[in-house]
């Protein structure tokens, strides 16, 4: 009974421990885990890099004023819509990630998605990579997404918690609805305490695919979305969310004035090319282009387009430049095609007619986009160097507090901008990892001595039975 004493006694200290332990630790058992900040990431679609330089915009003066102002970002390539906000999402290039267009696509069938259509397409954005939303979640956080590109997809079996879907007739203009859109995300902060929200505007993309990117009308657009960063930022003061809330504004990409002409590219005029040629073909949609030869044909497609038009660039999906991180990827198809800046690729004829477009090379100077950040955890009036998108993620899992899944960026890009005091108060992403591991191990290492000490104890009380036994059985032998 002495031992069974001693090892309860021990039990007990034991279990008082991990009960202290777990109590200062920082993970959480079950629950909502708190982020150091709340965080909006605001993207304002083909928002180019130098669209604040002939428009006053007094509302993005003053962000970068209090907050820092990179002197461009660099897009992921092919710049467009969906592949470039899923980098920011997930911190992958493109042939990592695998959203490697706007439209769902199947080769084998020739089925082709809207972009509207492929935002409810799953398998599409579940791919491998997981939207920085599905992290949060995944650690006891509180996400939304409202009209965000693959705000709609499930990621292994989960959604994003609070989402809005814009429907297939949506119009993306009207600025009352940009109100109310803020004041909905507002209320996903105060009401419903969410940790992350992704806010998307069509604007001013569709403007400049309309009339340009030095019409009028993109300048009014412009002035418009200057005008909503002021009513955001007045509502985040209104509402007491200044020091509790970091912001970042960015864009997936820029856009270019289309060369109109004779010169334009149209593969069905090219010498010895045919589209009869391929099995399948993505053409038609900007300046890119995707091509399945038919079986045998790849040389014969691959030589007559090399050098069919001076302004069309073709390649071999495995000698697409490094630099692009285009090729690495199932999806990719054999023949990928980019014009040079301005020219878009027409299949059998002269079929779009936008004049402002994107999807160019990301080293075109019209490609690059903004990033504005203000907030408790970034520096004021700093002006950071230009970077690449790749890396926006791993800023917003540090921001969060949150462990980043494997990604193609780096914090070391953007630490720089960080208020390293601010940041601090909260619990920086590197020590709450670190202290996770630390957690991890001495739990299971406590875990097992407690098992050890049980073991032992029992051992000694049944051994020192069978003594007792023993020594009763020979003291019984010998009176009699």
């Amino acid at each position: 009974m002495e031992h069974q004493a001693v090892a309860m006694k021990m039990l007990v200290r034991c279990v008082i421990l991990l009960a202290l332990f777990t109590l200062g630790s920082p993970i959480p058992l079950e629950g909502h885990s708190k982020a150091p900040h709340k965080l909006l990431l605001i993207s304002f679609d083909g928002f180019r890099w130098d669209y604040d330089q002939d428009v006053d915009t007094p509302n993005l003066n003053i962000m970068a004023r209090d907050g820092v102002k990179a002197k461009y970002m660099t897009p992921a390539f092919i710049t467009i819509t969906s592949p470039c906000h899923f980098t920011l999402l997930t911190g992958k290039y493109i042939e990592n990630h695998g959203v490697i267009h706007n439209m769902y696509f199947n080769i084998t069938t020739g089925q082709k998605v809207s972009y509207h259509g492929t935002q409810g397409v799953s398998m599409w954005w579940d791919n491998g990579s997981l939207p920085i939303w599905i992290t949060a979640q995944r650690q006891g956080m509180n996400t939304g997404s409202l009209f965000f590109p693959g705000g709609n997809a499930t990621y292994r079996g989960e959604n994003v918690n609070v989402k809005k879907v814009e429907t297939r007739t949506h119009t993306w203009g009207n600025e009352t609805e940009w109100r109310e859109n803020v004041d909905t995300v507002i209320r996903w902060f105060t009401q419903q305490d969410l940790d992350f929200v992704a806010l998307y505007f069509g604007e001013p993309d569709s403007t400049g695919h309309k009339y340009g990117p030095d019409s009028e009308e993109r300048k009014q657009m412009v002035s418009q979305v200057d005008r909503t960063v002021g009513y955001i930022r007045k509502c985040v003061k209104d509402h007491g969310l200044e020091d509790k809330l970091n912001i970042i504004i960015t864009a997936d990409h820029g856009m270019r004035t289309v060369q109109k002409g004779p010169d334009e590219i149209v593969l069905n005029n090219i010498e010895n090319f045919s589209l009869s040629d391929l099995q399948f073909h993505l053409v038609d949609y900007g300046p890119s282009g995707l091509l399945v030869p038919k079986e045998g044909n790849l040389e014969k497609v691959y030589n007559a387009l090399k050098n069919g038009h001076p302004k069309l660039n073709v390649f071999k999906k495995e000698e697409v430049p490094v630099r692009l991180h285009f090729s690495k990827n199932a999806r990719i198809t054999p023949l990928v095609l980019y014009g040079d800046p301005g020219y878009v690729i027409h299949g059998f004829a002269k079929l779009q007619f936008n004049k402002g477009e994107h999807g160019f090379d990301n080293d075109d100077i019209e490609m690059k986009t903004i990033f504005r950040a203000v907030g408790p955890s970034f520096k004021q009036n700093v002006v950071v160097e230009p970077f690449e998108s790749v890396h926006v993620y791993a800023l917003m899992c540090e921001l969060l507090g949150i462990k980043p899944e494997p990604n193609d960026g780096s914090l070391d890009v953007t630490r720089n901008m960080l208020d390293e005091d601010s940041i601090s108060d909260g619990f920086p992403a590197s020590l709450l990892h670190a202290t996770i591991g630390l957690s991890t191990v001495l739990g299971v290492l406590l875990l097992s001595f407690i098992v050890t000490i049980i073991t032992v104890s029992v051992k000694r009380h049944k051994k020192r039975k069978r003594a007792e036994k023993s020594l009763s059985t020979e003291t019984i032998t010998e009176k009699c």
